[in-house]
């Protein structure tokens, strides 16, 4: 891991974990150049940042002068967009592109004749990133310590009969992953409440739980061909705000591959509200020992 004041460029999408990144950064000696996502990144990012600008999810060019002017040649990405954004009807007028921006994505949205999956789109831009010198290194990197290792985390371990639905669960995530459609999925009985797609998994979470009334199970796994880059599953307290809220009982999620973000305050909340959380690396393992 580097360790020299070198600038790293830091694209923040929603939620705190581009403001764990940003501070982790600092830690290590870099100067924060963040580029914040309009409509996701938090207001924090200007105080912690050194430099910092906001530019719309179709400005790949403004970005790529922005982290070139403040001597970038290394960024990464953090943080949750919201892709339900690219489907309203006046996407590219309230985030117009530049002619970067145009050429990157002319063959998803206009041309149509590239798909819109997640792995596409964001690889888009990393390539186009990548052609213009600046490269995109995994955000673990430089927070490894947020990968959540294998184990229960909480007081309560999954029920027998719960474990049974987490195996289940298990290899249907993984098959969505591998066509990326989702991450998550939610699961009572063995019998499958809702898939998450463009969403995301809050949504997710709440559709199971306007479906049923019990304590359902979700699970969240990396996908098969997972890049590290970007789109890594990441959990935080949110997640576990929407279950209870849901009336879920169990989250399931991939050790070494799941970003879990504020452990403490997560695995406490999950204690006070009687649920389970349990990493696994493979699912059909079942649950093991508590995670040190």
């Amino acid at each position: 891991m580097p360790v020299d004041n070198s600038p790293v460029g830091l694209i923040a999408g929603w939620g705190r974990y581009p403001i764990v990144v940003a501070e982790a950064l600092r830690k290590q000696g870099h100067r924060v150049i963040c580029a914040g996502l309009k409509d996701h990144a938090d207001a924090k990012l200007r105080e912690i940042s050194d430099v910092y600008k906001s530019i719309s999810l179709a400005q790949i060019g403004t970005g790529i002068r922005f982290f070139r002017r403040n001597g970038v040649r290394t960024a990464t990405m953090a943080g949750k967009v919201h892709k339900v954004l690219l489907f309203q009807r006046y996407f590219l007028l309230k985030h117009f592109p530049d002619w970067q921006g145009m050429r990157t994505f002319f063959p998803h949205f206009i041309a149509r004749n590239k798909d819109r999956k997640d792995d596409t789109l964001i690889g888009a831009v990393v390539d186009t990133l990548t052609r213009h010198g600046i490269s995109i290194a995994p955000a673990t990197e430089f927070v490894p310590e947020l990968l959540v290792k294998a184990g229960n985390l909480t007081q309560r371990l999954p029920t027998a009969y719960e474990q049974k639905d987490i195996k289940f669960a298990w290899q249907i995530a993984k098959e969505i992953g591998r066509l990326d459609i989702g991450q998550s999925v939610a699961v009572l009985g063995r019998a499958v409440l809702a898939l998450e797609a463009v969403e995301g998994t809050d949504q997710c979470i709440r559709r199971a739980g306007d479906l049923c009334d019990a304590g359902f199970t979700l699970v969240k796994v990396a996908k098969p061909q997972q890049d590290m880059r970007f789109d890594v599953p990441t959990i935080g307290l949110g997640t576990l705000e929407s279950l209870v809220q849901a009336g879920g009982k169990v989250l399931a999620v991939e050790a070494d591959k799941t970003i879990l973000v504020d452990q403490a305050k997560v695995v406490d909340f999950a204690d006070r509200h009687g649920l389970s959380i349990v990493a696994l690396r493979d699912g059909a393992e079942g649950t093991m020992s508590r995670a040190a």
